[in-house]
This record gives structure tokens, C-alpha cells and sequence, in this order.
């Protein structure tokens, strides 16, 4: 599976800060994926999925203030 930078912004995150991978934001087919992953993105504005290696970064100028 190819690495990718998936650019997201504060309000594609959960109100914790997160996301799972794999993720329709990346275009990735649940089906031939790897298992479910949460990933924390608030807390230094991205995660890298340690199963694909998917980077899942904050867009330039976005913050997530949390709720």
C-alpha cells in the first residue's frame, strides 16, 4: 500500500482530536485495508497510520480548539 499526505481540516476531526484509518478521507476501500486505527491529530497536528503509513496532517491554518 503507497504512503500518502492526506490534508485535513479541524472539523473532519472527532471532538476528541482524532480520526480512524483507514479513512474516505484518503480513499481508502474499508474492504482492502488494514484493521482500524485511531489516530490522535489535535495534539501535534497529524499522525501517521503505523500500519500504512498514511500521514494525516492538519491544512496550513487550520486548529483544532476541541469541545
Amino acid at each position: 500500500m503507497s504512503q500518502a499526505t492526506i490534508e485535513i481540516l479541524a472539523k473532519d476531526l472527532n471532538h476528541q482530536g482524532g480520526l480512524y484509518c483507514p479513512s474516505p478521507l484518503a480513499d481508502m476501500k474499508i474492504w482492502n485495508s488494514h484493521p482500524k486505527v485511531y489516530l490522535d491529530v489535535a495534539h501535534s497536528g497529524q499522525a501517521k497510520c503505523p500500519y500504512c503509513g498514511s500521514l494525516y496532517k492538519l491544512k496550513d491554518g487550520e486548529h483544532f480548539a476541541g469541545h
